[in-house]
């Protein structure tokens, strides 16, 4: 309720005072600058017509920045600086005029400080702004742990990544080698079997008796 509150007296200073501000550029305006530069002369102004080119684009431009909420911590110095430069170098001389530039300069300055208030251009463009450092944040730290988990356990597949689609993410899509057949170990060879005839003894096959040739005649 209070934010609510200061952002609605916020707005109505910017669009009070920048509209006092941009009125009277519009009135040097439609005077033009001779009638302009002419009062400026008779309250002691060096140039007078720099000071009614100044003055009355420096109103106008700061007055429309101000009730839009553009820029406010700038352009509330500038106006200050200007009912400062005026009030300095070339008073008013009726003395309302000098009451309305003494609140004028204030009211900017105080601006100024405060801010334009969440009802304003400025606050929309920081909104933005801090909404895509936050997802640029938020992915650099994402990426930053993918790593960081990858290093900590290379033979962990990575986590699938957001931005990517599920099946780049999770599969393998390459082809893969073909497996090998195993060879056969033919260190060891089998033992012939038994010829006919021939018997075991002790581990070792039993020679065949031999035979004696008949005497020839």
């Amino acid at each position: 309720m209070k934010q609510a509150l200061r952002d609605l007296a916020a707005l109505v200073a910017r669009v009070g005072v920048g509209g006092i501000f941009f009125a009277n550029g519009w009135t040097k305006l439609e005077d033009g600058l001779k009638a302009t530069g002419a009062k400026f002369l008779e309250q002691g102004a060096p140039a007078p017509g720099a000071w009614a080119t100044v003055t009355m684009l420096t109103e106008l431009i700061g007055g429309a920045l101000l009730i839009a909420g553009l820029a406010v911590s700038i352009t509330g110095l500038i106006l200050f600086a200007e009912a400062l430069a005026v009030f300095l170098v070339a008073p008013p001389l009726n003395p309302i005029s000098m009451n309305e530039l003494i609140l004028l300069g204030a009211a900017s300055l105080l601006l100024a400080v405060v801010g334009a208030g969440r009802v304003s251009v400025d606050h929309m463009v920081v909104i933005r702004r801090r909404e895509t450092e936050a997802a640029n944040e938020f992915a650099a730290d994402t990426e930053a742990d993918r790593v960081i988990a990858s290093l900590r356990e290379p033979d962990k597949p990575l986590a699938p990544d957001p931005k990517e689609s599920p099946v780049s993410a999770t599969e393998d899509t390459a082809p893969q080698p073909r497996p090998r057949a195993q060879k056969r170990d033919t260190t060891q060879a089998e033992d012939p079997a038994p010829a006919p005839g021939d018997t075991l003894v002790a581990g070792r096959k039993k020679p065949q008796p031999r035979t004696r040739r008949p005497a020839s005649d």
